[in-house]
């Protein structure tokens, strides 16, 4: 007797469709060049070109993205640089941060749980910028077809970069502080209440730094940095 085929145990073949738009350009860092997002892209046949983004990873119109891996994230969390990528992302008009293989296995970073879910809260609150969390590569690719895909008509060409420098002096003053260890974004903003400039606060005596509640281990890596 002939075996019946059972129908329902094959999953049926799923054919990649190509970009749905591609009339739109989808602008690619230089630093990403080599990724398996860039490849993904071309494979689907999407409009893209690569330039060197001081903002983001890729920009579409109008929109910049900022693409971090959850590894990446956390990292970038912990170095600080990820402050002043979110200041920067929204010196565009429509922005959102793309966390890539999300995941909630916190054990395996070295940082609370609860930071993570800290720094989760202050993006969408504090900063207001949208996350979107994708699987992988190539569901980010996805991602920025399906985007490229909601900008119908071509829009002005006049440039729409813009320049991480481009900061107010405060900013500027605030930005050098917190690149000091223990130096947060509330510290600096005190230092710089208190004593105006920085040669002010480069010239203070550790005792003054008292008053305004720094403790002894934030005092001591200020000063083992400013002097080393």
């Amino acid at each position: 007797m002939k075996e019946i085929e059972n129908i329902f145990s094959k999953s049926p073949t799923i054919k990649e469709v190509p970009c749905p738009n591609p009339k739109i350009p989808i602008v690619v860092d230089t630093r990403e060049k080599q990724s398996l997002i860039a490849a993904n892209l071309l494979e689907r046949k999407a409009n893209i070109s690569f330039e060197k983004l001081d903002i983001g990873d890729y920009l579409i119109e109008e929109t910049c993205i900022e693409r971090k891996t959850f590894s990446d994230f956390v990292s970038s969390m912990l170095n600080k640089r990820l402050h002043e990528q979110l200041i920067n992302l929204k010196k565009y008009n429509k922005y959102f941060l793309l966390i890539e293989g999300f995941y909630y296995n916190y054990n395996k970073f070295n940082i609370h749980e609860n930071a993570i879910r800290g720094m989760l809260l202050s993006i969408a609150n504090d900063f207001q910028i949208p996350i979107v969390y994708t699987e992988n590569e190539k569901d980010t690719s996805k991602f920025l077809i399906t985007l490229a895909k909601r900008f119908e008509k071509p829009k002005s060409s006049s440039s729409i970069r813009h320049s991480k420098n481009n900061k107010t002096l405060e900013e500027q003053k605030q930005f050098i502080l917190e690149g000091f260890p223990g130096i947060g974004p509330v510290a600096a903003s005190t230092l710089l209440t208190e004593f105006g400039t920085l040669k002010n606060i480069f010239r203070t005596l550790p005792e003054e730094l008292h008053k305004i509640k720094l403790d002894e281990k934030q005092i001591g890596k200020f000063f083992s940095l400013l002097n080393d």
